[in-house]
């Protein structure tokens, strides 16, 4: 004998049933299409239509003050103007021509440079003399300002910055020396004669610079060349031994 299980209909959601759902089509929805705005085109995402009635455009170039072609070089804007440094190192080739108009401007590029040419060209001598340099010139630009300051007296006008220039440029000759004695062979006696001319030369320019570039130096003008003369045959030595 059967028994029969009483299993209630199956309702679908549509509210029909299999049969007739297989003659139910859905209708096509047409996708997603943000609304259009004219006064913000980038939020378009017609991307044709968005370039096209967009109306920014690219900064012209130099679109400030001026123009690239009109801006300074960078050397000149950290301070280091090379056609001055170039002018005061001819200045100084003609040591009974010196012009001292060019050293009105201080800078310590030149006397830097200087520095580091010299502690170059005694490393391939082999004698490391980098750090003595700086403490040299740094103690020796000191000693120079207050020897004549107090020559001066309360008229001096020296400032430790010039006087750490001048000191600085007129090492150029010392600096023509140490290249030169790289091709001297060591122990010959000639050297102390071209070591003499080259300190005499570095003398000479730095006395008539800081003469006629400081007032009330005139009167002093000897001790303040013995001065000098002290300074650059210390730096001399450096060279010979």
């Amino acid at each position: 004998m059967s028994k029969e299980f009483n299993v209630p209909p199956v309702v679908f959601p549509s509210g029909g049933n299999p049969g007739n759902g297989l003659n139910h089509r859905r209708t096509p929805v047409a996708p997603f299409t943000p609304p259009k705005n004219p006064n913000l085109p980038f939020m378009s995402f017609d991307i044709g239509v968005a370039a096209s009635s967009s109306s920014f455009s690219a900064p012209p170039i130099g679109i400030g003050n001026g123009s690239f072609d009109d801006e300074l070089p960078l050397l000149e804007e950290l301070g280091i103007n090379t056609r001055q440094i170039w002018r005061k190192t001819v200045s100084i080739m003609n040591p009974f021509r010196v012009d001292s108009n060019l050293y009105e401007d201080s800078d310590l590029s030149g006397p830097f440079i200087f520095l580091m040419a010299f502690g170059l060209f005694q490393l391939l001598a082999g004698k490391l003399h980098f750090g003595i340099l700086l403490g040299w010139v740094s103690g020796a630009s000191l000693f120079l300002y207050v020897v004549f300051n107090m020559l001066a007296g309360k008229n001096g006008n020296l400032d430790l910055y010039r006087c750490l220039s001048l000191l600085g440029y007129c090492m150029f000759p010392i600096v023509i020396l140490s290249a030169f004695s790289l091709f001297i062979p060591q122990g010959w006696n000639g050297i102390l004669v071209i070591t003499g001319v080259f300190v005499l030369w570095s003398t000479r320019v730095c006395t008539r610079l800081l003469v006629e570039l400081a007032s009330c130096g005139d009167e002093h003008k000897g001790l303040i060349a013995y001065a000098c003369f002290l300074i650059y045959m210390l730096f001399s030595l450096l060279v010979i031994f």
